[in-house]
């Protein structure tokens, strides 16, 4: 057993001793006090904790107990911390969440992030790299990070499926216009992933994935490289606003069933129906989003 989960393991046993309730106010000091260790190891230990959703963390509060010590008895008592990736992906999503509600300053620096999100430097930086690489952050000329407030309102996803709609549709009509077998029979899979069952399973990473990746293979089909950096350019950036949007899931078999519905017409050759149809997909789509503006704003 390692240090980390052989602290953890008393951490644990220590709530189960003091018999604490949901919302007890675990203090790393008093913790470290009783095990006789420092703070380090065991804010490392709480940090595991709230990884595996034992206790949450609330800025310049600390680490709250999640649930009563009698919830905690199927606990295992040698948790493990995530892997490196799965940290920074927990923390993504939760820096995206709390910059939406609007809980994150617009401008601030790699060790407020750090210690925010309880993580270390390389993996601190691995998430900005992420959210810099999707094009909604950037870092401020001589010293730290800035999110961009052109992605933290519903009008902003909004926006960009009304430039979709110009842009989609037109690239099917393209002189050069040209879309191979196996891409179609991918994105076929695709659809029939999600009919199957993946709309329920899938992460919010999967499924904005699988959607860029069916209109990013039609856009590209056009061989118009003006038309094809631009619908990357706008994937990159929605990206942040479309998993707020992936609480409701429930209009995602009607576009499974829109998007093979397109795939057969261009099998077909009949790009107008097709570029007809992909109008209409992408306007329900838009009208769904504006019913849900609600999620998007919470």
């Amino acid at each position: 057993m390692s240090a980390q989960t052989n602290t953890v393991s008393k951490i644990l046993e220590l709530i189960r001793q003091d018999r604490l309730p949901g919302g007890a106010h675990l203090t790393a000091q008093k913790l470290a006090d009783r095990l006789r260790l420092s703070r380090s190891p065991v804010n490392d230990a709480l940090g595991i904790l709230e990884q595996h959703g034992i206790v949450a963390r609330k800025p310049n509060r600390g680490y709250f107990l999640q649930h009563a010590y009698d919830a905690l008895a199927q606990a295992p008592m040698d948790l493990a911390p995530p892997a490196a990736d799965d940290i920074v992906t927990q923390r993504y999503f939760q820096l995206a969440d709390e910059l939406l509600r609007g809980e994150l300053p617009m401008q601030c620096s790699e060790a407020l992030l750090r210690s925010r999100y309880a993580l270390t430097q390389a993996q601190t930086q691995a998430l900005l790299a992420r959210v810099a690489q999707e094009g909604w952050a950037q870092r401020r000329p001589g010293y730290g990070w800035e999110f961009s407030s052109m992605m933290t309102t519903p009008d902003s996803l909004l926006q960009s499926y009304r430039l979709r709609l110009a842009l989609e549709p037109a690239a099917l009509l393209e002189p050069g216009f040209r879309i191979d077998k196996p891409v179609l029979e991918r994105c076929r899979a695709a659809e029939r992933h999600l009919l199957d069952g993946g709309i329920a399973t899938d992460t919010a990473d999967q499924l904005h994935d699988r959607g860029v990746r069916f209109h990013e293979s039609l856009v590209e089909a056009s061989g118009n490289p003006f038309f094809i950096d631009t619908i990357k350019r706008v994937n990159r950036v929605r990206r942040l606003l479309s998993y707020r949007s992936m609480q409701d899931r429930s209009r995602y078999e009607q576009h499974c069933d829109q998007h093979l519905e397109i795939l057969d017409l261009l099998e077909r050759e009949r790009n107008e129906e097709a570029a007809q149809a992909l109008a209409a997909h992408l306007r329900s789509t838009l009208d769904n989003l504006t019913r849900i503006s609600g999620i998007l704003a919470s």
